[in-house]
């Protein structure tokens, strides 16, 4: 999975643009999981509905945990590995919207408001929010 992983770092520096997708310009975490899979897979499968920054938080819908479901392929929580794509849940109660991309060893990268796309390590702290974990599909 290094192209994964090396087509994700090659976003590092991209600032935040919440809703944006364009690698070095700006995007959002959803973003960057969208331009790795148009150099992993290609096209993207369903146009993106426009979206807030609190997505589904007040209907309470599990949103992007749907859309990862109908695209990425669920891995169980232990079973992780370098290119996976991890959705987090941020607080508590909430709705899981947070995307990442796990690189090798304990960090991963993710676009993030006020630091845009970084690699962070997966420390404790964000590793007990990870709500699923999935992998992008095989190349057809």
């Amino acid at each position: 999975m290094s192209i994964i992983i090396d087509e994700a770092r090659s976003w590092i520096g991209t600032p935040y643009i919440h809703q944006a997708y364009c690698k070095g310009a700006g995007t959002d975490c959803l973003g960057l999981v969208r331009g790795v899979w148009r150099v992993w897979i290609g096209p993207e499968p369903e146009a993106i509905p426009a979206y807030t920054q609190d997505w589904s938080e007040p209907s309470g819908d599990e949103t992007v945990l749907a859309a990862c479901e109908r695209w990425l392929v669920r891995k169980p929580q232990a079973d992780a590995a370098p290119g996976d794509v991890l959705l987090f849940r941020m607080r508590d109660g909430c709705v899981a919207k947070h995307l990442g991309i796990q690189a090798e060893g304990a960090s991963f990268i993710h676009a993030y408001t006020g630091h845009g796309v970084i690699e962070s390590p997966l420390s404790a702290p964000w590793a007990r929010r990870i709500a699923a974990r999935f992998r992008f599909p095989d190349r057809s």
